[in-house]
């Protein structure tokens, strides 16, 4: 697997657990918000090697609880079950940061997850728009149809772009509800990147007070971020 970093600790990328996150580089999806676009290409300049960050994972056993392989988009690369594997036998759980973008990788490496964050970018038709990937919607949404089959602890994620409709996020999540998805994060497109990065979000969206309660009453969390 390629690396593209190592955040030795955190406290927000897994809920509720002290975690190391590892970022694998590559992503076959351009958006334009994206907020690590150092990590798009299929090479970067970061010399950590899958041995190293397993020697690092071992010296801080009993400081962490959990490992999440975040990206760039982790499902890219066919050795991650392997990587999981090696984190589970440290007895470190195991969260994973994915866009979707391989549905088909999915049911090999959910047996071996206790945590995933899944972005759910926009209703299955507007995803090619956002993404560049022909396809990308079915397999967004067929990635979460799988993790929701699998049991995982699941938390959907979507950023509210300007010039995405409130009706828009307001279909999405209803999908999300109805599917049985019970934890949501709505995520406003940050401005701090700069115009390029960030997709023009120069005035993030936010929800009115009627959508957000609204909100808070289709899923058991609801989060604003």
């Amino acid at each position: 697997m390629r690396i593209g970093g190592l955040t030795p600790l955190t406290t927000i990328d897994y809920p509720g657990e002290l975690a190391a996150v590892v970022f694998s580089q590559g992503c076959p999806w351009r958006c334009p918000y994206c907020h690590n676009p150092h990590l798009q290409p299929g090479t970067g300049s970061s010399s950590i090697d899958w041995p190293e960050v397993l020697g690092f994972l071992e010296r801080r056993r009993g400081l962490l609880d959990a490992v999440v392989l975040s990206g760039g988009e982790p499902t890219l690369h066919k050795d991650l079950g392997e990587a999981l594997a090696s984190v589970r036998a440290l007895g470190l759980k195991t969260g994973l940061h994915t866009a979707g973008c391989y549905p088909e990788h999915l049911p090999e490496l959910l047996p071996l997850l206790d945590w995933v964050g899944l972005d759910i970018k926009a209703l299955p038709e507007g995803y090619a728009a956002l993404t560049g990937a022909a396809g990308s919607g079915k397999a967004a949404w067929r990635s979460l149809d799988l993790v929701l089959e699998s049991g995982a602890a699941l938390e959907v994620r979507t950023t509210w772009m300007p010039g995405m409709p409130a009706d828009t996020i307001r279909e999405i999540a209803e999908r999300l509800a109805r599917r049985g998805v019970g934890c949501f994060v709505l995520q406003r497109c940050r401005p701090t990147l700069g115009r390029e990065a960030s997709g023009g979000c120069e005035r993030p969206p936010i929800p009115s007070a009627q959508m957000y309660r609204w909100l808070s009453k289709c899923f058991q969390r609801f989060e604003l971020r």
